[in-house]
């Protein structure tokens, strides 16, 4: 929640007890504060499994940086050029730069330094991005790796590029295409409906329901569908032993062939491609 992901819900104890009462509290918080975003005529789009990267840095002694994984120029918005060689400083915000230095006088005394803290990122447009960052000294060498789980903006807003965006909200369709949002990633498994049944489940019609989800998200309602899936199998494929063919059901495919292209399309190589480690693949 406090990330902006107001659509989650902690769940509630059992026991009626303090604790109860203070995750009912929150949940209640959120709820109302969703409800304020939607009248306003703003749409809440969930933190989750699409919007996250790992992302890797490896620093010198001096703090420069020396080496990053594919994905960090495209969560920070700065050209690879750019990072290589940068001091590590200047990527955060001035709220923790005091955090910062205390932690390199730490890593400066200490060869088995290891520490999880959260950090403030400044993107290259001077957004904030917040993660929480393990930080290590390698052995057996003077260089330092900075590990973190973050959130991929540019998949929360959209490409802007082609669709510009009308700057008055539009209050009625922000609740309509929300709940159209949260009914595909609640259903991704089943088949998706056409849009002028979505219309008529969300009480709206076609055309509305098709220009109010490009408004808010920059993308087609099918576009969406098809995305999400694949990231949900994506999800699936490096965090379970589950065989690819059951995946490929489970993320609404019933041919494993055209799930197999669609995946192939989407990340440039194929399912079976993807490193599982300690996983035997049961497709064979």
């Amino acid at each position: 929640m406090a990330s902006g992901n107001l659509a989650f819900r902690i769940d509630e104890s059992v026991r009626d007890d303090e604790l109860g009462e203070l995750v009912a509290a929150v949940n209640s918080v959120a709820e109302e504060m969703h409800s304020i975003i939607l009248n306003a005529g703003f749409v809440n789009p969930c933190y989750h499994y699409q919007n996250l990267t790992q992302t890797t840095f490896i620093l010198d002694k001096n703090f420069i940086i020396q080496s990053f994984s594919s994905g960090l120029p495209v969560v920070l918005g700065h050209e690879p050029e750019h990072l290589f060689k940068m001091n590590f400083e200047e990527l955060l915000a001035v709220q923790v730069k005091p955090l910062w230095e205390t932690i390199q006088s730490r890593i400066s005394n200490d060869d088995t330094f290891h520490d999880t803290v959260q950090l403030l990122f400044l993107t290259a447009n001077k957004q904030i991005i917040p993660s929480f960052c393990t930080i290590s000294r390698l052995l057996f060498s003077d260089k330092i790796i900075i590990s973190s789980i973050t959130t991929i903006l540019q998949d929360l807003i959209g490409d802007n590029s082609n669709y510009p965006r009308p700057i008055t909200p539009r209050p009625s369709e922000a609740v309509i295409v929300q709940n159209v949002y949260d009914y595909i990633r609640n259903n991704l498994e089943e088949p998706l409906p056409a849009t002028k049944e979505l219309s008529k489940m969300f009480g709206t019609n076609e055309f509305a329901l098709k220009d109010g989800f490009r408004h808010f998200f920059n993308t087609s309602i099918y576009q969406f569908y098809t995305e999400e899936r694949l990231k949900k199998a994506h999800l699936l494929m490096q965090q379970t032993e589950i065989p690819l063919k059951e995946i490929a059901f489970m993320s609404g495919y019933n041919d494993y062939t055209n799930f197999y292209k669609a995946f192939k399309k989407k990340f440039s190589y194929s399912p079976s491609e993807l490193k599982r480690p300690d996983i035997e693949d049961k497709t064979k």
